[in-house]
């Protein structure tokens, strides 16, 4: 059995599924990896604005992170919107 690789993506979820994960997890279709997803920040827009940026808690990010480390075999990773150091 073939194993798939998995792809990691750190970043933010675009209420208006444009851009963020909505759109990693779509170019992580096209070249056929697992996606796997750590969610920085929850956005509040549409196409024609950003109305509001919620940051997800570093503990809560953390968590997601070690989560997918203790179990998968991350071939691949990406960040995207990260609001703070």
């Amino acid at each position: 059995m073939k194993r798939v690789k998995c792809a990691l993506t750190v970043a933010g979820s675009d209420s208006g599924g444009g851009a963020g994960i909505s759109a990693d997890l779509r170019t992580f279709s096209v070249f056929g990896v697992h996606p796997l997803v750590a969610i920085t920040a929850i956005t509040a827009q549409n196409t024609k604005e950003v109305r509001s940026i919620f940051q997800i808690p570093p503990e809560v990010l953390r968590a997601q992170l070690e989560a997918i480390f203790d179990d998968f075999n991350v071939s691949a990773a990406k960040t995207g919107m990260l609001l703070s150091s």
